[in-house]
């Protein structure tokens, strides 16, 4: 096909890519031209032990398919580790052009009864691991004057979901963490986005239940998105995307109109409370000062 999405010349490194999202992400890259990292540490979902089948399984069979890729097993959770990855891309193919960061575990547990043992690794993979693994990237990408970024982010934690305190915290994190990247990395042509995925896989199987048997959840139809926003056509940055069974759409943080009052007191809020709250002509704000402007265009007005 002509007009195809490609690849070609483009080097990937897709964490926790030995199985479900990651490895259709690292397959579907592969198959349009890409040179694929399979990071992936090959420890159980809640992120114990490791092993280097699932990443090599993975790249053996982008190899059989006739793409190119190198395995890494190295864990995202701390700077050194992170810094190995890219190492490895580096080593392989000397730049690294695309990060997708989807390495995850969970250790679910109802807020009561969190502890530290729940909490820290979990935000020591999903939110720390998509922290230093970017870091350890960034420089590279700005001096080239090219990046695409992936980070996954969760409904768990942009919208909430019983038994993942720890785990939405982590998701939320990278939310904003990509704001931030949005706007560092503008003038590097360094685009930086978000997945909020739904799939069928080693991690979430327990969870989807029923639905997972009556809908497709592939995760092979939630790597289109990731494939778009890293390919070189791409100008979206700075944007949440949902995508599950198909179904891809974009999930945005917008801000009312508000009331507004000089004199501003406690029974103003109750009185106007639906008001505040209201919807209607809400905007998207392109960053922090972009939700400034609500404020700006009332300072002029009379209370």
């Amino acid at each position: 096909m002509a007009d195809q999405m490609r690849y070609d010349g483009r080097v990937a490194v897709i964490t926790g890519a030995g199985g479900g999202l990651g490895r259709a992400h690292a397959l579907l890259l592969a198959s349009r031209g890409a040179k694929v990292v399979v990071n992936d540490l090959g420890g159980s979902v809640d992120g114990q032990g490791g092993s280097h089948t699932m990443a090599q399984k993975v790249v053996d069979e982008i190899r059989a398919a006739g793409g190119e890729a190198t395995a890494d097993y190295n864990s995202v959770s701390t700077p050194e580790s992170a810094q190995g990855i890219i190492k490895t891309a580096l080593d392989a193919y000397g730049k690294i052009d695309i990060l997708i960061n989807n390495a995850g575990i969970l250790r679910d547990k109802s807020f009561k009864n969190m502890s530290p043992e729940f909490l820290d690794p979990v935000m020591d993979v999903h939110f720390e691991g998509t922290f230093w693994t970017t870091h350890a990237a960034w420089e590279h990408m700005r001096n080239q004057n090219y990046g695409r970024i992936v980070n996954t982010s969760s409904a768990a934690g942009i919208f909430g979901n019983f038994g993942q305190t720890n785990y939405g915290a982590a998701k939320m994190a990278i939310v904003g963490f990509t704001n931030v990247l949005k706007e560092e990395g503008s003038k590097n042509n360094i685009k930086a986005n978000v997945l909020a995925p739904g799939a069928k896989t080693r991690m979430t199987e327990d969870l989807l239940g029923p639905m997972a048997a009556n809908i497709n959840m592939d995760p092979a139809l939630v790597a289109p998105i990731v494939a778009y926003l890293c390919h070189e056509s791409c100008r979206v940055t700075g944007e949440i995307y949902s995508a599950a069974a198909g179904r891809v759409g974009r999930v945005f943080i917008g801000a009312c109109q508000g009331f507004y009052k000089a004199d501003l007191n406690l029974e103003d809020i109750r009185d106007n409370i639906e008001k505040i709250r209201d919807t209607n002509g809400f905007i998207i704000p392109s960053n922090a000062m972009g939700e400034m402007s609500l404020m700006t265009k009332f300072f002029n007005k009379k209370s």
